[in-house]
């Protein structure tokens, strides 16, 4: 079998990751401009964090609708829309007066993410080989790594040394890159004219993820409206659900999950985002009001650690290929349950040079997992259905990533309704954010070792 990969493929991934990767990098840059933004824009930090929240929930919904898209559109148009949309985003938060234009701005770029990060995916798992999908899913892996590793980063010097808004103008200059790339070298595959849209599904899993985003949100204000949001998208996820296994093109054939290995691996693969983003949410927030650090020191903590497990990844993804799924992933969950673990132990005792220490165990672990997971799960599918799960392990990394921030949040608003200071609430609050990190890493451990029995 022909196992080379065309340099077109190559560029095309390249282009399509370049998009992902700006969309990510804003994502975590903002986290340490929220205080600037709250005293510019006069918002709460429970408002301001929809920049976030906001931004993930979008990609999730458009995520849901991608295994749609995937086999109704050509890859160089979706490629195209993707780019457009997000140069358009880009364009509003540069020039935004208000808080509410940079959101459009942010979900605008959601968008575009919710269809690139999927589409890069589609490309690996048609165009590559079977036995490289570990090696070049952990090159897209480092690619999309290392958004977050320079985010925080990024936009702590943009925020300290220039303006918030230089954050999108970068930004744009990498985007024009990215679509010259894709212009000459993105491949059109063979699509199929009769699916059709399912509508009504749609709107079911727009009301479950939204009723549910919100549902955490209010924890921390409103108990019975949180309580009444979440029974809200629960019942309609329930009727998603069942429409889903019961027509014949669903808006996400579900009945994968039937499948219990791709089911636990899909477990696995929502608790390392969760953590991923929720720990990068909060540890420069406590940076700067616990450890009393400015925005550029408490971007810079997170930077060692990522850049190292960015670089990780690909050499990852071929000890995947090389050895299989066991040893990679088990050792990744290890090391990220671990790296918490000391978060939870030594909470109150940190500094800014044992955070950089820790966080590495955490990053590592991600990175030695993350990519594995999604192509392990992909060689238990039909070829006809690697669309539906590409879709839904993309919908729900994303998702757990904008549930992970929000809880964050309220648990941090939570603890600040009971202290007397903003210092006592994010001691506390990042206490008891990293227990809950603790516990779902240890499920995502659990999950590896009842996957290394079956295997």
């Amino acid at each position: 079998m022909n196992e080379s990969v065309s340099v077109r493929t190559k560029l095309s991934i390249i282009a399509v990751a370049m998009l992902t990767f700006t969309g990510i990098l804003i994502e975590t840059s903002l986290n340490v401009t929220f205080p600037t933004l709250m005293r510019i824009f006069g918002k709460s930090l429970s408002t301001v964090q929809l920049l976030t929240t906001g931004y993930l929930l979008m990609v999730s919904l458009v995520m849901g609708s991608t295994a749609f898209l995937l086999k109704r559109f050509k890859a160089k148009k979706l490629f195209m829309t993707a780019i457009s949309l997000a140069l358009l985003g880009l364009a509003l938060c540069f020039i935004a007066t208000n808080f509410w234009i940079l959101m459009l701005g942010r979900l605008l770029q959601a968008t575009s993410t919710g269809i690139a990060t999927p589409l890069m995916f589609s490309v690996i798992f048609n165009k590559v080989p079977e036995k490289r999908w570990g090696t070049y899913s952990g090159i897209a892996a480092m690619l999309i790594s290392i958004a977050p590793a320079i985010g925080p980063s990024y936009g702590g010097i943009m925020n300290h040394y220039f303006s918030w808004r230089m954050i999108f103008a970068f930004v744009f200059m990498i985007l024009l890159i990215a679509l010259m790339i894709g212009i000459i070298n993105f491949e059109d595959n063979s699509i199929s004219k009769n699916e059709k849209f399912d509508t009504f599904s749609f709107v079911l899993l727009i009301i479950f993820l939204i009723a549910f985003e919100f549902s955490i949100q209010q924890l921390g204000y409103n108990l019975l409206i949180a309580l009444f949001l979440a029974l809200l998208g629960i019942v309609f996820l329930i009727v998603f659900i069942k429409r889903s296994l019961r027509k014949k093109q669903p808006l996400l054939d579900l009945r994968i999950l039937k499948n219990k290995y791709l089911s636990l691996r899909l477990g696995n693969y929502v608790i390392l985002q969760f953590v991923n983003i929720a720990s990068s949410f909060i540890i420069p927030i406590f940076a700067e009001t616990f450890l009393h650090v400015n925005s550029l020191v408490a971007g810079l903590v997170l930077l060692p650690a990522s850049l190292l497990g960015a670089c990780v990844a690909p050499f990852a993804g071929k000890w995947y290929d090389d050895v299989g799924p066991n040893y990679p992933i088990l050792v990744g969950n290890t090391l990220m349950t671990l790296g918490i673990a000391v978060f939870v132990i030594l909470t109150d005792k940190l500094t800014v040079p044992l955070i950089i220490v820790f966080y590495v165990l955490v990053n590592l672990g991600f990175n030695m997992t993350f990519g594995n997971v999604m192509t392990d799960a992909g060689k238990v599918v039909l070829r006809n259905q690697k669309a539906d799960q590409n879709s839904l392990f993309s919908m729900s990394q994303q998702y757990a990533g904008s549930i992970g921030t929000a809880v964050m949040a309220s648990v941090i608003t939570i603890v600040g309704n009971e202290s007397t200071s903003s210092y006592e609430a994010i001691k506390l609050g990042g206490h008891l954010g990293f227990v809950i990190l603790l516990i779902l890493a240890v499920i995502g451990l659990i999950c590896a070792l009842i996957l290394r029995k079956k295997n």
